[in-house]
């Protein structure tokens, strides 16, 4: 079966992004990091590739990664966020949503 690279191309492009907020759930420790993402349909790839290759920014979680291991790891959308063009209303409205679920979790953001 040939995929037609064009329109797959196109059909990327042409998708419609959706901001949200996001948490990476360890199953063998039951720990929780939060984070925001402008695009939740990339993030989780983003995320788990930075962790794969051992350079994730944060250091608690990559550790976690390293004693549980990827089968361990899952990664969960908590809130979508209506998509915003203001790029400066749309940070605002993930930092004051990230603030909000962490102080709900009492988790820590990534």
């Amino acid at each position: 079966m040939a995929i037609d690279r064009k329109a797959a191309i196109a059909a990327f492009k042409e998708r419609k992004s959706a901001p949200g907020i996001y948490a990476m759930r360890c199953a063998a420790s039951g720990d929780v990091w939060l984070g925001q993402a402008a695009d939740m349909a990339t993030i989780g790839n983003r995320q788990f590739a930075s962790l794969r290759f051992g350079g994730h920014t944060n250091r608690a979680l990559q550790a976690a990664w390293a004693l549980h291991g990827e089968a361990s790891f899952s990664l969960e959308p908590l809130e979508l966020l209506p998509k915003e063009e203001d790029r400066a209303l749309l940070a605002s409205q993930l930092r004051d949503a990230l603030a909000r679920w962490r102080a709900e979790l009492g988790a820590p953001a990534i």
